[in-house]
């Protein structure tokens, strides 16, 4: 699909950032410096950087945070390219919402929610940018982009939100209208053509490279199919004594459970070791097994590291089964049965693969 310039037209690919955890744990990042996971996130990083291996590119731009600073390794690194960071591409910001599950905030929030997914003219959240003010900075940043490199392709990295905006607006749609468009997969292409000091968009959305090695982050949730797009997904709380025993979990300590509307579906302990969060007890009840929801809870483990200032989530897990599992959400071995995932939420080093 892609193409190279023909001297004279220039034009800007708009690439949305791998899976990261927000997208991942279904929690709302905005500014929030979320990394890329190892579930899809890396291997969508691969499959992008397959499909513009024949490309030529002039310049790579991104959004200062790091899971789309991550994301555009797929193109400047293979290219010996500099990467050119850029704060007006980032996320809007989401205020008071940033780091609250999508399925919290809906319940808190219905109005507000639906207002995010289909009325962004509306949204107004304590603390939060507007949709105008994202247009305000994002496209004239494009248009900087644009006349330093006249006549030459660029690729810029950014976010869903930000790019489903822009993308609309420059389709001429009204930030009232802008709410009926699509979303964005995870490393969606779009391209515009600029010409005469005016944007076209020729294609959005493209997931194509993703599709055909069935790495789509959408094709594995619902929510974006919904009529207002609104979150269905797991609740969570302190677990009482008395429920413990019900889905087998030892006694004592800290515990958490999952709720599913009203269903009790599953738990978490965790108990603090100092240095590290130890993850005493994670599952779910049998019969919610199998449909990807003992994956939103992790978010909520990694969160109280981050709350508490530990660094590492600690597990013992001695069933090969479960261990692929935890590996898949970013635990490495240690010692004997134990994993360790470092949360922090800091610039990886580049792979030594990727040099």
């Amino acid at each position: 699909m892609e193409a190279v310039g023909d001297g004279g037209m220039t034009r800007l690919y708009l690439i949305r950032h791998a899976e990261a955890e927000g997208n991942l744990y279904r929690v709302a990042h905005g500014h929030c410096n979320g990394l890329i996971t190892n579930y899809r996130g890396y291997q969508q990083i691969d499959a992008l950087r397959e499909r513009f291996r024949k490309v030529d590119i002039d310049a790579v731009y991104s959004s200062d945070l790091y899971r789309t600073q991550i994301t555009a390794r797929a193109i400047w690194l293979p290219k010996a390219l500099p990467l050119h960071l850029e704060p007006a591409f980032r996320e809007i910001c989401m205020g008071e919402w940033e780091d609250h599950t999508w399925h919290e905030l809906n319940v808190r929030y219905p109005e507000e929610m639906y207002n995010f997914n289909r009325r962004a003219d509306l949204w107004r959240v304590p603390g939060a940018e507007t949709a105008q003010q994202v247009v305000d900075r994002f496209i004239p940043a494009l248009e900087r982009v644009a006349r330093a490199h006249e006549g030459g392709t660029a690729a810029v990295f950014s976010h869903g939100m930000a790019l489903r905006t822009v993308l609309g607006v420059l389709q001429g749609q009204t930030l009232a209208e802008v709410g009926q468009t699509p979303h964005g997969d995870n490393t969606a292409v779009s391209l515009l053509e600029w010409e005469n000091g005016t944007f076209r968009v020729v294609y959005r959305d493209d997931n194509s490279h993703l599709t055909e090695r069935g790495l789509s982050t959408f094709a594995r949730q619902s929510w974006w199919k919904e009529k207002n797009m609104v979150e269905s997904g797991e609740g969570y709380g302190p677990l009482p004594e008395e429920k413990r025993a019900a889905l087998g979990m030892p006694a004592g300590g800290e515990a958490t459970g999952v709720w599913y509307g009203e269903a009790l579906i599953g738990a978490f302990g965790l108990s603090d070791e100092g240095d590290a969060l130890r993850l005493s007890w994670y599952g779910l009840t049998p019969q919610w097994r199998g449909k990807g929801l003992g994956i939103p809870p992790m978010g909520q483990a990694v969160d109280a590291c981050l709350r508490r200032g530990r660094d590492i989530l600690r597990v013992d897990c001695p069933d090969k089964g479960l261990r692929l599992f935890f590996a898949r959400l970013g635990f490495v071995p240690t010692t004997g049965d134990t994993m360790e995932k470092d949360v922090r939420r800091i610039m990886p080093p580049v792979p030594a693969a990727w040099q």
